[in-house]
């Protein structure tokens, strides 16, 4: 093979990378693994695709590479003979409320394709039938298909005045900018309470006058409060909103289904348009089997040409094991293995070659059925010709590898190497952490604990479940299975925990990643640390936040100093004046059992561990070793925490909490092999503690440690939601409906 069927990598240093050195065999599909923290998504996505990204961007001129994201360059010597990159990650699809399934993946827009052609009477071109524009969208919910009140009873204390505090929304606060107005508007008089009003000036308090306020210098048109709060709030889209944000819209609206429209979305005229009957509300409302079954039947020449190129887009979605989706579905309700599924249908149709495929674990929330359909997707994209990059933990997705990295030995700090190169068979018989997991397996359970007692779900009919009553065992480990779509999440995520919301719930989502946050204050640590300083000190406990009192006034506490280039990727440097360590000099003469705030910071949980005899710290920092992150500074930004590193920083943010019922969703995502027996060890503590947990997973290995299982099935969507089967793991081998106990 001559250099330019490589991949040449020389000295990665990204991260945790100790000067990798690689060749990546082209046109095959290579799988990167390891441990959680070895260093994958480093080298794969922060290395490889950073660097395919950044050239490719730089083809562009300067003015676009302006509109583009900017790719640092990676800490790397050399990368030669990329090719242009298709990177397919697990972020979650955003887009808000006015993105589906249907025009994420661009099905939609064919769907009002074939509706402009055949669809009778015929309501105009293409876009008359789309809800994201004027000529589409039902003029009462503006396409959205709900409408959003303000609900003035959650909004108002009316036996306070103004003064006092009537108007419960915090940016409303007395004294606030948008309080203002209102007392200022002489309208009222600010101490009467608002059920006193007359009905002239309640009708001002919300609807408004006509009249200018003046604040100060400045003077605005007044607004009621209704008309304020529907132009700042309700008038943008709250699927974009901060998860604070949009806790504290819902908190003071309400929202039901647009009476007009019926939450089709769509006007009059767009559905009054039929083809066989249907209209384009209903087929986006089908599961995908069910739709391409009505494409099949249609016969007229130019309906049946656009329903062909339909049905090949539609059919990707059943590949991939999403066929119990709708196109109407919305992306913000997709998980992230859905989400990244989404996206590759994207790619499935197109017939590009010598491409860069870079995928992040695809087969996250997938059952052990779903990962074939994937394989043969993966290898689809390889045969096209195309160079095909994977990060995953799954064995059958190594097994079908062409060559496998194998990153390690161990996490952060002690990973950032590769361990092995070669062939799955060759893998299996590596002395490699990968390498002996591969070799073993977890036994079904033989002696299950037994129940302490019963906490019931009653009559679960969401989504697709149907009228479920399910009594769930306390005291013991359970877990629910069954294929993608079934009704997993919608029984215990949505159900569950509105039955019972005292639960501890463990879930997927990302921890928060800013530039500010760091283990230390994710887990709660960071004010009690701070504490003990002041204590040791004698002085205030703030000058020891590198978010306050303490901070660097050059950097702000963040240890490094970013330069905006305008068009070229910024830069990040170390900020000169503290040497990265965020604290003024003079916080730094202060010391803790002779370490400065600085040192306990860098410390990993390992040596933090050593170091800390504080009462309320240790419990936490037990906790992080427990779940094997004994590698972690306590100091490192979370936007530098892998998915599955993510996971186990909530795992131990909640250990040490006494809850008597804990919720986790796919606690295996991101983890490797050898460290699913590290966390059955700690779900066990648990449990023997007399916990309650309660398991969504796909791992065979954790199926088969249950104490209990509830499977669900038999598929996803409308053939779903049954329960197949209730009892403990030996006897699920006996229920033939269910697609699990075949792969037991």
């Amino acid at each position: 093979m001559s250099d330019r069927q490589f991949i040449e990598v020389r000295g990665a240093r990204e991260n945790n990378l100790k000067d990798v050195a690689l060749n990546i065999p082209k046109q095959q599909l290579t799988v990167f693994t390891g441990v959680s923290g070895s260093g994958k998504s480093s080298l794969v996505f922060d290395t490889i695709a950073a660097e395919a990204q950044r050239q490719l961007n730089e083809t562009f001129t300067f003015f676009v590479q302006g509109f583009l994201p900017h790719y640092g360059q990676p800490d790397v010597d050399h990368i030669a003979h990329l090719n242009a990159p298709i990177i397919i990650d697990q972020k979650r699809v955003g887009g808000g409320s006015r993105s589906t399934v249907g025009t994420y993946t661009d099905i939609a827009a064919l769907l009002r394709l074939l509706f402009s052609r055949a669809g009778r009477p015929s309501a105009g071109p293409a876009f008359a039938y789309s809800f994201n524009t004027p000529q589409g969208m039902c003029p009462e919910c503006e396409g959205i298909g709900k409408t959003v009140q303000l609900d003035l009873d959650k909004f108002l204390d009316r036996s306070k005045s103004l003064n006092q505090g009537a108007i419960l929304h915090p940016e409303f606060k007395v004294g606030k900018w948008m309080w203002k107005m209102y007392p200022l508007s002489g309208l009222f008089d600010s101490d009467k309470p608002i059920k006193d009003y007359t009905p002239e000036e309640l009708h001002a308090l919300l609807y408004g006058a006509d009249l200018r306020v003046s604040f100060g210098e400045i003077s605005s048109n007044y607004e009621g409060l209704v008309e304020r709060f529907t132009r700042m709030y309700i008038k943008k889209d709250a699927a974009a909103m901060s998860e604070r944000n949009r806790a504290v819209f819902e908190q003071f609206t309400t929202s039901q289904t647009c009476p007009t429209c019926q939450g089709a979305r769509l006007n009059q005229a767009a559905l009054a348009s039929r083809i066989n009957g249907r209209n384009i509300a209903e087929l986006a409302d089908m599961e995908i089997p069910a739709l391409i079954e009505f494409l099949r039947a249609l016969s007229e020449p130019v309906a049946a040409r656009v329903a062909a190129g339909l049905i090949e887009r539609l059919q990707h979605l059943v590949d991939i094991g999403l066929g119990y989706l709708a196109l109407s579905r919305e992306t913000a309700t997709l998980s992230g293995g859905e989400s990244q599924r989404v996206k590759m249908v994207r790619h499935l149709g197109n017939s590009l070659t010598e491409m860069l495929y870079i995928l992040d674990e695809p087969s996250v929330g997938l059952h052990a059925r779903d990962v074939e359909r994937l394989t043969s997707l993966l290898l689809k994209l390889r045969d096209k010709g195309n160079t095909v990059l994977v990060v995953e933990h799954d064995p059958a997705i190594m097994a079908i590898a062409d060559h496998i990295v194998d990153l390690g030995p161990r996490a952060g700090t002690h990973g950032g190497c590769v361990v092995f190169e070669g062939s799955y068979a060759a893998l299996t018989q590596a002395d490699t952490l990968t390498g002996r997991s591969l070799q073993q397996h977890l036994p079904l359970k033989q002696h299950p604990r037994q129940p302490t007692g019963w906490l019931t779900i009653h009559n679960a009919s969401l989504h697709n479940l149907k009228q479920l009553t399910v009594p769930i065992p306390t005291g013991v480990l359970t877990v629910v299975s069954g294929v993608a779509g079934s009704g997993k999440s919608t029984l215990i995520n949505d159900v569950f925990l509105a039955q019972h919301p005292d639960a501890l719930v463990i879930d997927q989502s990302r921890v928060t990643a800013n530039s500010r946050s760091v283990p230390a204050t994710y887990t709660g640590i960071m004010d009690d640390i701070r504490q003990a300083f002041a204590k040791a000190s004698g002085v205030s406990a703030a000058l020891f936040s590198f978010n306050s009192a303490g901070s660097c006034p050059n950097c702000n506490g963040l240890g490094v100093v970013y330069t905006d280039l305008a068009f070229m990727a910024g830069i990040a440097a170390e900020c000169e004046i503290c040497a990265g360590k965020r604290f003024k000099p003079e916080v730094l003469e202060y010391h803790l059992r002779g370490k400065t705030i600085s040192d306990v910071l860098d410390m990993t949980a390992e040596e933090a561990l050593a170091f800390f005899t504080e009462k309320k710290i240790r419990p936490v920092i037990k906790a992080l070793n427990e779940v094997g992150l004994g590698y972690l500074r306590l100091g490192q930004p979370l936007s530098t925490v892998s998915g599955g590193e993510g996971q186990r920083l909530k795992l131990a943010t909640e250990l040490h909490k006494q809850g008597s019922v804990y919720v986790m969703d796919e606690p295996t995502t991101g983890l490797h092999l050898s460290d699913i027996g590290l966390l059955m060890g700690i779900i066990d503590r648990l449990v023997d503690a007399q916990n309650t947990v309660i398991l969504i997973e796909h791992h065979l290995d954790v199926i088969r440690q249950a104490d209990w299982i509830i499977d669900l099935g038999p598929e996803g969507g409308h053939a779903g939601g049954e329960v197949l089967f209730a009892g403990p793991p030996q006897q699920l081998q006996h229920c033939e409906r269910s697609i699990t106990a075949t792969f037991l």
